[in-house]
């Protein structure tokens, strides 16, 4: 199996780009989708030719509740 970093490694070689940069393009669609995701705003997510990504309905109401705790407890001072 091949390490991600491996293939970081190759294209950063291959393309003459410093390494953060290629890092940065390789994770940067899973950053994206972890964002949307924990806004909670959404049905779904498709990547092409990777997959569709959602959250089941009762995760997100579970988040959303720890959320309103949390903010609840920030108006209170707590």
């Amino acid at each position: 199996m091949i390490n991600d970093k491996v293939i970081i490694q190759k294209l950063a070689t291959k393309y003459n780009l410093p390494l953060n940069k290629v890092e940065d393009t390789v994770y940067y669609q899973f950053k994206f989708v972890a964002a949307i995701m924990k806004a909670g705003d959404f049905e779904s997510i498709r990547l092409p030719y990777f997959g569709k990504f959602h959250a089941k309905g009762t995760r997100i109401a579970y988040l959303n509740e720890l959320k309103r705790k949390k903010n609840e407890r920030l108006a209170n001072g707590k």
